[in-house]
């Protein structure tokens, strides 16, 4: 026996096909709204997080639910969760001022060792900062990058500061979603124009990791040195530490490349994370992130926040 469709479905189906040709010609009927509603609804926080073992070596098996997120204390539902091999947007900011001259040639070398141990589609630009910052090479490949720096060459102060806050800007450009940013330097800044308090609210606004290698080179029979370099270390590690990135202290060729090849491997042995807010409210207010793992002895690094505004 036939069943007769009522006017109920009929016009139901009506509206199916009418909303699907309109998706098909990138054509919306619903009013502005209720669109930007949607958007609020669907709006994801994004992280990036790096699990190591007490060795600082990465743990990549980790399965969905092993890793919880907190947003202010509240635990949050995990949306999305992955672990893939996936390419970078790096800015590698190159200290070439005069205290970095002895250790130039080096630098190079272990910059050289970090491209070869990075994933083969990231993308480099590359700054180098005196007194001044400079963008000495746009957005390619590792090789062109290398080529740019090769002719350069340590002298004048230290511009840290701004060198960073800039490459927070250029990072955004890069064509992969996740982004980085490599620092090499000896920590000292004396001619920057942004403080560390403005770059530090910058610092809040990035989705970029930024990892930072410290050259070391002062002897510990000089003791004002010694303390500035101690106080370039605690710089760079705090850098680090609010974008969930990580920081290296070395006074070695050897442990340079070292630690530049581990920050290669390190990007490329990472978790993707994503989830709605359980406060929807976009207040414009820090919303403090902390994860935590289901298994002993691990540690887990990720951005500290983020702000809830609307772009």
């Amino acid at each position: 026996m036939r069943m007769s469709k009522s006017p109920i479905l009929v016009l139901g189906a009506l509206f199916f096909c009418s909303g699907l040709s309109s998706m098909i010609l990138g054509q919306t009927s619903r009013p502005r709204e209720e669109s930007v509603l949607l958007k609020q609804k669907t709006s994801l926080v994004t992280l990036t997080a790096t699990v190591t073992d007490r060795d600082g070596r990465a743990v990549t098996d980790l399965r969905p639910g092993e890793i919880e997120v907190y947003e202010d204390k509240v635990r949050q539902h995990v949306e999305f969760y992955g672990m893939a091999d996936a390419p970078v947007s790096v800015g590698v900011i190159f200290d070439l001022s005069g205290s970095m001259s002895t250790q130039l040639a080096r630098a190079r070398e272990a910059l050289t060792a970090f491209i070869e141990t990075s994933h083969p589609q990231d993308d480099y630009f590359l700054i180098g900062f005196q007194k001044q910052v400079r963008l000495l090479a746009e957005f390619g490949d590792g090789a062109s990058m290398l080529r740019r720096l090769a002719p350069a060459d340590a002298h004048g102060s230290t511009a840290l500061y701004d060198a960073i806050y800039m490459g927070m800007e250029k990072v955004k450009q890069g064509r992969h979603r996740k982004h980085a940013l490599l620092v090499i330097s000896d920590g000292q800044d004396n001619a920057s124009r942004y403080d560390l308090d403005e770059l530090r609210r910058r610092m809040r606004e990035t989705d970029a990791q930024i990892y930072c290698i410290g050259v070391n080179q002062a002897s510990t029979s000089d003791k004002a040195a010694w303390r500035e370099e101690r106080r370039g270390q605690m710089i760079l590690d705090t850098i680090a530490q609010l974008t969930g990135g990580r920081s290296f202290f070395v006074h070695t060729a050897e442990a340079l490349e070292e630690a530049t090849t581990r920050v290669a491997l390190e990007l490329r042995q990472q978790y993707s994370l994503g989830y709605v807010p359980t406060n929807a409210q976009p207040d414009g207010r820090w919303r403090k992130i902390r994860l935590r793992v289901n298994r002993p002895a691990l540690r887990v690094r990720t951005r500290e926040g983020y702000f809830a505004s609307l772009e």
